[in-house]
């Protein structure tokens, strides 16, 4: 997050110390689960991105601390989806640690990434992943940014063959790589594909989300709070009144609402390094969603601020 993410939780209402009836009753629901099309087994439509928050420096006891207690949040919240990558510093490492720890141990998803040039270097980066997230299956591995996706994806099958992965992927956070995923997906048979898409970055719902849909991929959203214009927008704005039909009671569960409303979309994965955004995020996976008509709303509105 790149603002002040504490200031709009305090503003709406939605710290523990002072929790709303209607977000009170939210939280203790069911999460929202969307089954993975290859095979329909289903997953939280919230789940736990690393990729900053302090999870690629985590190298110490004390850096640790506040990740440990922000994991454990999370998985007493009913989450269990958890995205990594072996590009994302100590992140790999300290997601390991923190999930061994946990006791009783939940039945955690564990996402992670190659990024790799060559079939020797990704071999080795996925061995560091195995050794690292201190497991001997990982529930997906993608091919980070499509990068030398041929060599990649030759040897993810192999590894999911051996049943040592159970769901194979593709990646990419910029929309200038859109075109590329379109036509990868096209050509190739993927579990997953993990596409930015959010309220003030629609592109993905025109080009990609059909077309997983046609082709029977799980969309996993990546930066589905934006790069941080979104909350600036924002910031110092009450929600409007018609976000409660929608059992909407922050702007972050806003923002995420709105990418939940795609049925197609199986699981977003905001970053989350605090226990009270966990709290926060994963009651965006409760209650109701907008409909169509009220998603054109948002971004009605979204646009206008």
């Amino acid at each position: 997050m790149t603002i002040a993410r504490r200031g709009f939780l305090v503003a709406a209402g939605t710290l523990a110390s002072g929790l709303p009836a209607p977000f009170a009753v939210a939280e203790t629901a069911p999460l929202l689960e969307r089954p993975i099309p290859s095979t329909g087994e289903t997953v939280p439509a919230i789940g736990l991105g690393t990729a900053g928050g302090g999870y690629e420096s985590a190298g110490s006891d004390e850096a640790l601390a506040p990740l440990r207690e922000t994991i454990r949040t999370f998985a007493a919240g009913g989450g269990r989806v958890i995205d990594t990558a072996s590009t994302y510093g100590d992140a790999e490492r300290a997601i390991g640690r923190i999930t061994s720890e946990l006791a009783p141990a939940p039945p955690m998803f564990l996402a992670t990434k190659v990024d790799a040039a060559g079939r020797a270097s990704g071999n080795e980066q996925i061995e560091q992943s195995f050794h690292d997230l201190r497991t001997s299956r990982i529930d997906l591995i993608a091919v980070h940014n499509l990068r030398d996706t041929a060599t990649q994806l030759a040897t993810l099958r192999e590894l999911k063959r051996a049943g040592r992965i159970r769901y194979v992927g593709v990646t990419t956070s910029y929309e200038s790589q859109h075109a590329a995923l379109a036509e990868l997906m096209r050509r190739e048979t993927l579990d997953f594909v993990q596409i930015d898409f959010a309220l003030d970055n629609r592109d993905a719902a025109e080009r990609i989300l059909p077309l997983a849909q046609e082709r029977g991929m799980a969309v996993m959203i990546n930066l589905p709070l934006g790069r941080g214009r979104l909350f600036r927008a924002v910031r110092g704005k009450p929600l409007p009144d018609w976000a409660a039909a929608f059992d909407c009671h922050s702007w972050a569960q806003f923002f995420l609402k709105y990418i939940l409303s795609f049925t197609v979309v199986t699981c977003a994965i905001p970053g989350m390094s605090k226990p009270e955004h966990v709290t926060d995020n994963l009651a965006a996976a409760r209650g109701r969603l907008p409909d169509e008509a009220t998603r054109r709303r948002m971004e009605t509105y979204i646009d206008g601020v």
